[in-house]
């Protein structure tokens, strides 16, 4: 069967590293690998396209230190596309919803990221930020009744597309899928001594560092407990929890970005991937972290309530409660060979070509 198509268009790629940029890329790898072609659009930044990526024109976002805002332009390149794929509702995603209109081609939307959740970036008091959230609402909302389908990660995103943002629109769940021949258990003894790791326990997170994701409760949970904390990644609250790590009292190591090729090396090594994000619409690198053995402790909030399976892949706590956070932590360590099997035994279920055969599925409907 010959395969549809695609122009994906999206705020963020290469060489960001991100859910967003992880999902695309890798969505895109498999489309060719079975015979599809699927071309991206995405600002212009210091990433070399390779065939079938076009950069547009892009500025500077002013708020968020490394992100770019792509000018809403659509490539002629991609012009014959049969489906028309919008991984955001802004700027470029408007120029997806432009192309689809023009070559009469379906829209479908995914919806990776609440955008009233990261209001705090772009307003200066608590009645601004409300403003915000509620404006970015509606946009949504209008944006996403213009598609054919909404792609959602998880159900906790899909409820959130029905009942808070309120769009009148088919939702479709398809998780964003992890690559398991990659994020596999893999012994890497030297892990450790290549980042100055101490022996004992370590507790860890990689990603993103956001202020909505509530990095602080993870040295503030760790503390008192015979552990090294470990910080992979970066963003803008990278500044702040430093300063957190400073004053407390447990080890915090920060090991800023790391090449992809050590990601499952250091979910790994870890004894505790340790979560408390409650903005995530899936939360992809709990799922890595679990597939490469490694269980979460992680907020029973946003779609972590269902990634992480209770007692079975890890243990979650209630949103805000740093005491709960270090009791899931310390259970977790405590059982972690048994959790660790029970990752493993899952690895095939979330895994991304299962993702891109729900894709598949959803695309043909909408032809």
């Amino acid at each position: 069967m010959t395969l549809p198509r695609v122009a994906a268009f999206t705020d963020t790629y290469l060489p960001t590293v991100n859910g967003v940029t992880y999902t695309v890329k890798t969505w895109r790898d498999r489309w060719h690998a079975r015979g599809g072609r699927m071309d991206v659009v995405y600002p212009r930044s210091s990433h070399a396209p390779e065939d079938g990526e076009y950069p547009v024109r892009s500025v500077p976002f002013p708020f968020y230190e490394g992100f770019r805002v792509g000018m809403p332009q659509v490539p002629n390149a991609v012009a014959e596309a049969d489906i028309v794929h919008a991984h955001t509702p802004f700027s470029l995603g408007m120029a997806g919803q432009r192309l689809a209109r023009k070559v009469d081609a379906p829209l479908v939307a995914s919806y990776h990221t609440p955008t009233g959740e990261y209001a705090e970036y772009v307003s200066v008091t608590d009645t601004v930020e409300a403003a915000v959230q509620s404006s970015a609402e509606h946009y949504e909302r209008w944006f996403l009744d213009r598609a054919a389908v909404v792609v959602a990660p998880s159900a906790e995103a899909a409820a959130h597309v029905r009942n808070s943002v309120g769009a009148d629109v088919a939702v479709e769940v398809i998780p964003n899928g992890v690559d398991t021949d990659f994020f596999a258990p893999r012994p890497d003894d030297d892990f450790r001594e290549r980042h100055g790791l101490p022996d004992g326990p370590l507790v860890g997170y990689t990603g993103r560092h956001g202020h909505e994701k509530c990095l602080p409760d993870v040295i503030a949970a760790c503390e008192g407990l015979d552990v090294t904390v470990v910080f992979g990644g970066d963003g803008p609250a990278r500044e702040g929890l430093e300063r957190r790590a400073a004053e407390a009292d447990v080890d915090v190591r920060f090991l800023g970005f790391l090449d992809r090729a050590e990601l499952p090396s250091l979910y790994g090594t870890l004894d505790v991937f340790a979560f408390p994000s409650p903005v995530e619409t899936q939360g992809l690198v709990a799922l890595e972290a679990n597939c490469c053995g490694t269980p979460v402790a992680g907020v029973d909030a946003g779609a972590l309530s269902d990634t992480v399976d209770d007692g079975e892949t890890g243990y979650t706590y209630p949103e805000g409660d740093v005491d709960a956070f270090r009791n899931a932590i310390e259970r977790t360590l405590a059982e972690r060979e048994r959790l660790r099997e029970n990752c493993l035994a899952r690895r095939e279920r979330v895994s991304v070509e299962r993702a891109v055969d729900r894709l598949r599925d959803v695309y043909e409907q909408v032809s």
